[in-house]
């Protein structure tokens, strides 16, 4: 009797202290999505390269990154936005979640707002996958696709339409 009532709260201790899937993808909102999409509408790119692991896997039309290439050519890119005088918005949704307490694969589709000095904005859209995991206790994405087209055809703004944007 004794052990099944050890068992009985042990098992309702243990369930009390695991997050739902719900509250894991809020803190990824909080941790990586909030910042992530900040650092673009500001064009800090050392904001938007924190919310990566130290080692990670970009995959692009242009091939694999597996030596993180691509952080400093996201402080020259943000840096000569900036010169430019451009703007960014940044907007996303996601198609798809899959979370557990460590690891979450991410897809979705974006939509980047590119206006100049003169008001003028061009949009590119496209479409993600991206791999988060939790890094000493701290969420960051570890693999990262993307790319404007999906089987040879250009997305655009009526596949963005799809679903609303996400607000942070």
């Amino acid at each position: 009797m004794r052990s099944k009532l050890f068992f009985l709260i042990l098992a309702i201790s243990m369930g009390s202290n695991a997050q739902s899937i719900e509250e894991i993808q809020k803190e990824i909102d909080i941790q990586v999505w909030r910042p992530f999409k900040n650092a673009f509408e500001t064009l800090n790119g050392e904001a938007l390269n924190a919310t990566y692991a130290e080692q990670v896997l970009r995959a692009t039309p242009d091939g694999l990154d597996t030596e993180n290439a691509f952080k400093p050519k996201n402080l020259e890119r943000f840096q000569k936005n900036r010169k430019e005088g451009l703007s960014i918005a940044l907007d996303f949704w996601f198609d798809s979640r899959r979370t557990n307490s460590n690891t979450s694969y991410e897809v979705g589709f974006y939509r980047i707002g590119f206006t100049d000095k003169l008001g003028k904005t061009n949009f590119v859209y496209g479409h993600f996958h991206i791999v988060l995991k939790k890094v000493e206790g701290q969420w960051k994405i570890t693999q990262d696709w993307d790319t404007t087209t999906i089987n040879g055809k250009a997305i655009g703004a009526d596949d963005f339409a799809a679903q609303e944007p996400l607000e942070f």
